[in-house]
């Protein structure tokens, strides 16, 4: 077996031309070339038929970002010239599937991995161009898991080094990166007797309380001890009159029920956080009936624009050639 990093980003299918065609498709099948121009100019000076896939990713301070990645989506050449300015994205290479002429989904994974490498190395690949670690060592791997997550890498992902490519099939494993954490319960799905799932928030150090996460369907026993301690929220919570979507990026409106922000929950989440909030459902482990709210870490100092945890634009950017290939 073989393990490579997982990154926090936009997989992404490169296919170039030798006359400098160029199109980058989305694991969904979604155009995305006139969103990344920057991906899209590196592929066609190569100057060479090939298919790679990867991961878009944009690096911002001292992490990986993928609020800014979502920026690039119907964005306008005006102001996508400006993001790329300021945030440059790169294309992590992890697979070569076709190089001159030659289609490679029957190769083995090795073979393909020593092909990629071929083609960094020929055409000296530098930003915005990167190339995956690989290790089949497992304690390199947990390394990456341990150091690595705090700067966007999700986990790692397992794949076999005899294994051929296999389109639209889960032929990896995936193992993400899990942490535990604490915040306070502001708002639930369902009554205040019967609750369903959990909104979690943490205060700023100028007293604004955000939300920093959605929980998972409560279990049985959770939802049960959680309704004996739930209050109702007063007219001045926060949250009142906010409105949070269903999931990351839906317009679709979550019916909630405010709650006085009392409890303290400890979960259990991935590493995907954009700018102090959860991008994915976090699993609620237990009540923390024995601390207070005054004991939850507070939000990360952020310009926040409202109290659902939206953000503004991240405003610094990582030296150049902090992704490069090797």
């Amino acid at each position: 077996m073989v393990f490579e990093p997982k990154y926090d980003g936009f997989r992404m299918l490169v296919f170039a031309q030798p006359g400098g065609e160029v199109f980058l498709q989305s694991r969904s099948g979604r155009d995305l070339t006139g969103s990344f121009p920057e991906i899209a100019d590196a592929a066609a000076a190569l100057g060479e038929d090939v298919v790679i896939d990867g991961e878009a990713v944009i690096h911002t301070g001292s992490r990986l970002d993928f609020g800014a990645l979502q920026q690039r989506l119907n964005t306008r050449p005006p102001a996508l010239s400006r993001l790329e300015r300021a945030h440059p994205a790169h294309l992590v290479a992890f697979d070569l599937l076709q190089h001159a002429g030659t289609e490679m989904l029957t190769w083995p994974y090795r073979e393909r991995r020593a092909a990629l490498q071929s083609l960094f190395q020929g055409h000296g690949l530098a930003a915005p161009w990167a190339l995956t670690p690989s290790t089949t060592d497992r304690a390199q791997a947990e390394k990456w898991l341990a150091e690595w997550s705090a700067v966007g890498v999700e986990g790692v992902v397992v794949k076999s080094l005899t294994q051929p490519y296999q389109p639209g099939r889960r032929g990896w494993l995936k193992y993400r990166a899990r942490h535990t954490a604490e915040a306070i319960v502001g708002a639930v799905t369902g009554s205040l007797a019967r609750p369903q799932s959990a909104l979690l928030g943490r205060y700023t150090s100028d007293g604004h309380f955000l939300m920093v996460a959605r929980s998972t369907p409560l279990s049985a026993r959770t939802r049960a001890e959680l309704s004996g301690l739930l209050s109702p929220a007063g007219a001045d919570h926060p949250w009142r009159d906010v409105q949070f979507s269903t999931h990351w990026g839906s317009r679709e409106v979550l019916d909630i029920t405010p709650v006085a922000p009392q409890i303290v929950a400890e979960f259990h989440a991935d590493s995907a956080i954009d700018h102090g909030r959860w991008r994915h459902p976090v699993r609620v482990h237990r009540l923390r009936i024995d601390v207070t709210p005054d004991d939850v870490p507070l939000h990360p100092e952020q310009a926040v624009t409202d109290p659902s945890g939206k953000a503004d634009p991240p405003e610094h950017w990582p030296p150049e050639g902090r992704l490069t290939a090797g």
